[in-house]
Order: C-alpha cells, then structure tokens, then sequence
C-alpha cells in the first residue's frame, strides 16, 4: 500500500471510529508502528486529525459543540436518529451515552416529546438542554478529554442506581464473533453500566461499522434488544444478524 493510500485508509478509520490506536492500524495494514506515526503525525500537520499517545483522534474532539454541517456519515446518522425517534414516548426515562449519532438523534428529537433524557455526553446534555419539554440529568464524574463524557466510578454507581426504559448506545464496531466492541477502556466500563441498567438496549450504527471489530467488548449480540442502521432491513448485510436473532430496524 502506497503512503497516500495508507493514509486516506487511516483517515477515513478515525473518522468512522473517531478514535484509532497506533497498534491496531499496524496489525492492519501491515506496517510497523513507527510508519503509522509517522502517517498520524503527517495527518495531524495537515490539520486532519488530532495526535495523541498511543494513536489519534477525529477533529471533533477538539470541540464540546458538533458543526450540524460536518458530521461524518450525517445524512445516514440522521436516517437512524429518526428511527431512533420513533421508539421513544412520553413519560420515558432514556439513557444515553455519546457521540454523532446520538447528537443527532437529540437534535431532531419533536418538541412536544416530553420525557427526561439522562447522559454523560457533555455535547448531548448540550443538545438535550435546548430542547423545550425534556427533563435533563446529568451523570457527574471525571471528564474524558477524549471523548467529552464523564467515566470513572462515581459514574458508573450512578448509572447502576437507573432503570432506564431505554439505553440509546452509539457503536463504535459491530460484529456477530465479537459483539459491540470499542478501543476506549473507560467508556467501555461506562457502556457495560449502561447496558445493565436499562430495560432495552438499542445501538445506533452506520453500515460501514458492521463486521468490524476494535480491541475491548462491550457486550454480546445476544445482549442487544435492537440494532438501528439507516438500511432498509432487508439489506443483504444485516441478513446474518437476523439470522443470529438480532432485531433490526
């Protein structure tokens, strides 16, 4: 693989991951750790991405407020925000974590929904506070710099005290040997929190994150109630989901 192809590859992983770890490029594309430095750092002069130890990060970090007009995927994550929509009434308690398509979803929630919306994404309770009618409750701990949201173990007691009628999960990678998989340790904890504490499981996933994989599990498919693509249900990739007893929508 050319350097140009490699990058455009690790490019467009961080921005469909947000997160990439130097190890796990090297492993695939078959290049040692010092090229994929070198290519992060290259990425990182020309203002495409944000290096950090041990690997990199989509531009996005560097901000609390997501651009409505520079989401990855966005018309896609719209797709699945208004799918998301549909499951949620009022009076309900939802829990959510982070990221675009959760941002989404909360930007395109009805203003006469009237439920109360629970989070330790500080771009979601951003979203979720301009909202007329929700009820907002914040889950307070240490911030992630990486990932805006709150982790640690305060969170994770608060978040085991829920009962949530439904946990809202964006999905970082998604595959039937692995599961929900996901690169950051800390959030993971947080998502296993969350999963347990709440009566549905709903993931959000674009197409191109299934049948992919990162480093650390979240969960099992048998443990997701609902996966959400912007795919018609009958798109031949969500066939072996199906297949293996996962409802699709």
């Amino acid at each position: 693989m050319l350097k140009k192809e490699r990058q455009a590859y690790i490019l467009q992983q961080i921005n469909l991951h947000n997160k990439v770890l130097s190890a796990v490029l090297s492993s695939e594309i078959s290049v040692s750790e010092d090229t994929i430095r070198r290519d992060l750092i290259d990425l990182a002069n020309e203002g495409k991405a944000i290096k950090v130890h041990g690997g990199a990060l989509s531009n996005s970090f560097n901000h609390i407020y997501f651009p409505q007009n520079k989401v990855y995927s966005q018309t896609q994550k719209r797709t699945i925000a208004e799918k998301a929509i549909g499951l949620i009434n009022n009076g309900m308690f939802i829990l959510t974590g982070g990221g675009t398509t959760i941002i989404e979803m909360a930007r395109s929630l009805p203003h006469q929904l009237k439920a109360t919306f629970v989070s330790g994404s500080i771009p979601a309770i951003l979203e979720y506070m301009n909202h007329p009618n929700i009820d907002v409750i914040l889950i307070g701990d240490k911030i992630s710099k990486n990932s805006k949201i709150t982790v640690g173990s305060e969170a994770i007691s608060k978040i085991k005290q829920l009962k949530a009628d439904i946990c809202f999960m964006g999905t970082n990678s998604i595959d039937l040997e692995h599961g929900v998989t996901d690169n950051d340790w800390e959030v993971v904890q947080l998502k296993r929190a969350m999963i347990e504490s709440s009566k549905m499981v709903v993931c959000l996933s674009i197409s191109e994150k299934i049948n992919s994989s990162q480093p650390i599990r979240v969960c099992g498919i048998e443990d997701i109630d609902l996966l959400i693509t912007e795919l018609p249900t009958s798109n031949s990739l969500l066939k072996p989901y199906i297949d293996a007893g996962v409802t699709v929508a």
